[in-house]
């Protein structure tokens, strides 16, 4: 449906170039002029606005002076010299430097239309550097009489917000492109900690840099549970990253809310909001806005202020560019891990197969001379070489079975399980193992005993939690390491991290994870916290036999 256009009525006193600002006016309003003599109104319209030409010589007052002014732009009707014959009360506030700059445009444009005989608008932009403004300029040649002085009309718009809005979406598309470049240029300089590690310093410097955001926090959503894990923040208190956070309407707060309907929220007042939970120290609004992947919902990005009404309309939807962008860049991450481990696996896969045949042949040909020697000379020595080889046959397909299982597995088991003295590091010392794969924790568990640990082993991440909890609620002697996997099915190895630190303060904590795997990015966010060291799977047994002599060395040497 088309709008229907203002219609506006000018009387003519008879003296005055009321056809000229009829066409300044015409691309507004629908106008009619009316002679001195002619009826008030046009055509019997009653809707039509009717104001006088009086004295236009400098600014306009009047009725037609606030007609004009309620557009929102500056109009000026000008000579070719550039000085004003008539303006609306918009233009007359422009600066003084600002109609001088003016003057010189119209100069040089009446100048042009004159040499190409073009009667089309020209438009130019200009800065006010003083008042850290941009005007959108738009000149056009007047049409007059044969005889009569030429004049220009002019139409100014001030754009600074506009253009001020447009760049800062540019930024955030150039931000966003960095955050994905990220990935895809460094994957093969930069393990996956140091990864990780880097896309939150850039989001973080994203955030501040382009939406002045200094505190906020992202949760990333369990796509089972439904549950909120932090997964990067700055500003926010420990206690509260640990929040048990669900995408569920009621008591979980402004980011539940936001994961569950995926639509953003703004809190004005923090005091007067039901939803909101305490987050930032005397934060006193927020702007909470989700993660969306495609048509999921995959978290929430949540930003605070220790001002009340800090959040505009704008301020959401820059965040919510911004939002697209980190999770696009989080899903990559995750995407660039798990094809890494899966490639990983089907290279150990085709090893296995391209050598089976060969190492076949190896034992077919070894037991074939095996009963040689013993139906002939049936010398002891050489069957015991011809059965060494045939046992590392045996053991070479064993480990590559080990290496192709990937994070079900370990390497060096055998090994490790022989040795049985105690280690004088070890000895004597607590150890909490938790992970959901019975053989390694029964592995880990065994090889730590056989070098004089004594281990507490839990099937998954809650138990653990329960183990730490119970030992300090008892004032029972605490852990002096805790091992933990991170992709558990109930709780992660960050929430093991951060139980173990609650409990027992300086306790060491070294985490595993399949071919560095880390859905929740526990890493990083344990290693800004103190983590010891992380191992990934598959891993030598005795790499981890050295990282915990390590951390319990460091450990003993700390509280001495």
């Amino acid at each position: 449906m088309v709008k229907n256009r203002l219609k506006l009525v000018i009387r003519d006193p008879g003296d005055l170039p009321v056809e000229d600002l009829e066409a300044l006016l015409r691309e507004h309003f629908d106008v009619t002029v009316l002679g001195p003599e002619d009826a008030p109104a046009a055509n019997g319209d009653t809707s039509a606005v009717v104001i006088s030409a009086g004295d236009v010589n400098g600014v306009s007052s009047g009725d037609a002076g606030a007609l004009l002014d309620a557009i929102g732009e500056g109009v000026c009707l000008a000579d070719t010299q550039g000085r004003a014959i008539w303006c609306n009360n918009w233009f007359a506030t422009l600066s003084r430097s600002v109609r001088a700059d003016l003057s010189v445009f119209c100069r040089e444009t009446s100048r042009w239309f004159e040499s190409n005989k073009s009667d089309r608008p020209r438009r130019f932009e200009l800065n006010d550097r003083g008042a850290e403004r941009i005007y959108d300029i738009e000149m056009s040649p007047v049409p007059v009489d044969q005889g009569e002085e030429a004049r220009m009309a002019l139409v100014v718009r001030d754009v600074t917000e506009a253009r001020r809005h447009r760049q800062k979406l540019e930024a955030l598309e150039r931000a966003g492109t960095e955050l994905i470049k990220l990935e895809r240029e460094q994957l093969r300089e930069m393990n996956m900690i140091e990864r990780l590690a880097l896309l939150e310093r850039k989001i973080i410097k994203f955030a501040h840099d382009l939406l002045r955001f200094d505190n906020f926090t992202i949760w990333l959503k369990d796509e089972k549970s439904g549950r909120l894990e932090c997964v990067m923040s700055r500003g926010l208190p420990a206690e509260i990253r640990g929040l048990q956070l669900h995408a569920e309407q009621e008591n979980n707060g402004i980011c539940g809310w936001v994961a569950l309907h995926g639509r953003s929220y703004i809190c004005n007042d923090t005091e007067n909001d039901r939803l909101f939970l305490p987050g930032m120290a005397n934060a006193r609004s927020s702007l909470t806005v989700p993660l969306r992947l495609l048509d999921q919902v995959i978290g929430v990005m949540d930003i605070e202020s220790a001002e009340p009404n800090a959040f505009s309309d704008q301020d959401r939807q820059f965040a919510e560019l911004f939002a697209r962008h980190v999770a696009l860049a989080l899903h990559m991450l995750d995407a660039l891990v798990v094809e890494r481990s899966a490639t990983n696996q089907s290279a150990c896969d085709r090893v296995e197969g391209e050598l089976s045949g060969p190492l076949d042949d190896i034992i077919a040909e070894t037991d074939a001379a095996i009963r040689e020697v013993r139906a002939g000379d049936d010398d002891p020595e050489m069957i015991r070489h011809l059965t060494r080889i045939r046992d590392d046959v045996d053991a070479i397909r064993t480990r590559m079975r080990n290496v192709a299982a990937g994070p079900q597995t370990l390497l060096g088991i055998d090994r490790a399980m022989a040795v049985r003295e105690r280690d004088p590091v070890l000895s004597g010392r607590r150890v909490l193992v938790a992970d959901d794969e019975q053989k390694i924790r029964r592995v880990l568990g065994d090889v730590l005993r056989h070098r004089g640990c004594e281990v507490s082993v839990c099937a998954d991440g809650g138990k653990a939690i329960e183990e730490l909890e119970r030992v300090a609620r008892a004032e029972l002697e605490p852990f002096d390491l805790i091992i933990s996997d991170i992709k558990m099915p109930d709780r992660n190895g960050y929430e093991v991290f951060s139980a173990a630190r609650k409990a027992m303060a300086e306790v060491p904590v070294i985490l595993m994870t399949g071919f560095g795997y880390d859905p929740h990015h526990s890493i990083v966010r344990a290693s800004q916290e103190g983590l010891r060291a992380v191992l990934f799977k598959p891993f030598q047994i005795e790499r981890m036999v050295d990282e915990v002599r390590k951390a319990l060395a460091e450990a003993q040497q700390t509280d001495a």
